[in-house]
């Protein structure tokens, strides 16, 4: 109990607090959404993808890596909390408890996790809209990696927010580390029509392989629709997996390595 209640207090605080704050909602929906619409429809008739067959809209591409957007807008708005937190004094207090950071930090990101897995599923709601029709199986494996990703994005900007004291300076190597992680993930564009050089870069970032196995998922169990074509060229599911976990558990680790080092 002296490590499972603080994580569940925390976790049920990051609950409260996004319930009073419901512009976060607006926020990390809408802007990803109108991301989607503009730029689906922008390349609807300019963007072809390499090695896919005529009639797949661009939008049916995006709209994988717009649940990614989502998850990573989430993780943005749930850790900057933490920079709020230490202005007003309240990690402070929480930090002189009697309990271990590691029970601090898991609580943090579980909540950020919760939220961000809660709006992605309002977003695959709209799945239909861009041509998936998910399946119970596949929803439920959508969902698992969605989580398993959340945690390790909402653990990346623990890392980062942990370290901060001003919420501009948070915003600043947020926008500078983790959206260049997004646009080079396959989210936007696949790593077949892009330079040798982008391409290794692609290949190397670990959120590749989450928005692949993300994107893999939605197509699970399909009977061939033109849609699965897209996913020529992409990692494997199981090593899509396995990296997508550990690169969650490493970048955790890091976050209650940073915590620990933090003093009050």
């Amino acid at each position: 109990m002296r490590f499972w209640l603080p994580v569940l207090s925390l976790w049920w605080r990051e609950m409260i607090r996004f319930l009073r704050q419901r512009s976060r909602v607006v926020g990390s929906l809408a802007q990803p959404l109108l991301f989607w619409l503009l730029l689906g429809s922008g390349f609807r008739a300019s963007f072809q993808l390499p090695g896919a067959p005529k009639g797949i809209a661009y939008a049916e591409y995006f709209y994988p890596g717009v649940v990614c957007l989502v998850l990573l807008f989430t993780a943005i708005f749930a850790t900057i909390s933490t920079v709020q937190d230490r202005n007003e004094g309240f990690l402070q207090g929480a930090l002189v408890a009697p309990v271990p950071r590691s029970a601090i930090v898991l609580g943090q990101a579980l909540g950020g996790t919760t939220l961000a897995l809660l709006q992605g599923l309002l977003l695959l709601i709209l799945s239909p809209l861009a041509g998936f029709h998910l399946g119970f199986f596949s929803l439920i494996l959508s969902l698992a990696l969605m989580a398993a990703l959340s945690f390790g994005m909402t653990s990346l900007g623990l890392v980062v927010a942990w370290r901060m004291d001003s919420v501009q300076g948070f915003h600043a190597i947020m926008n500078l580390f983790l959206m260049p992680l997004w646009l080079l993930s396959g989210a936007v564009f696949p790593a077949g029509g892009a330079p040798i050089w982008l391409a290794w870069i692609m290949r190397v970032n670990p959120v590749t392989y989450g928005v692949a196995a993300v994107r893999r998922s939605m197509y699970w169990g399909a009977q061939s629709p033109p849609g699965v074509q897209l996913l020529d060229g992409l990692p494997p599911m199981g090593l899509s997996v396995t990296i997508t976990l550990v690169f969650s558990l490493v970048i955790f680790l890091a976050a209650v390595w940073v915590a620990g080092c933090r003093r009050v």
